[in-house]
């Protein structure tokens, strides 16, 4: 039986409750065969002190959707997702609206995987480039 994308999404985004993601408000908003989307709303609570997006949190958006893209891409019966490394370049500020982050594999391997992450504004200037490392690890039996 296949899932709608409308269900598909909502299942997603429901498995974020209690955790940080939920906590910065970060949404699953779209997704194809190699690539997943979320966004996040820069309101105060994502903020520096000088009033912009803080880059922390544009790590932890892009983070996130890093690792769920390798988790839905993953045999989810027999493997888990762990984030190993993750770097960010921060290219221009935003102060309102919400960023996007487009997750896509450069490397997909069966241990180790490679996410190249974009993220962008409403009008898709780039904000930050992200690069993620992740490894499948066997659940224990």
């Amino acid at each position: 039986m296949q899932i709608s994308k409308e269900d598909f999404l909502a299942k997603v985004n429901a498995a974020s409750k209690n955790t940080l993601m939920e906590t910065l408000e970060i949404e699953i908003v779209d997704y194809g065969d190699d690539f997943l989307v979320a966004r996040m709303p820069v309101t105060p609570k994502v903020h520096q002190p000088d009033g912009v997006l803080h880059g922390g949190a544009t790590a932890a958006l892009a983070e996130s959707v890093g690792s769920f893209a390798s988790h839905i891409f993953t045999d989810r019966e027999k493997y888990f997702i762990r984030g190993l490394e993750i770097t960010a370049n921060h290219l221009k500020s935003i102060s309102e609206g919400y960023v996007f982050a487009r997750a896509t594999f450069l490397h997909k391997g069966r241990t180790t995987q490679l996410l190249d992450i974009r993220v962008t504004d409403e009008e898709d200037n780039l904000i930050s480039i992200c690069r993620l490392s992740t490894i499948s690890l066997p659940k224990k039996k």
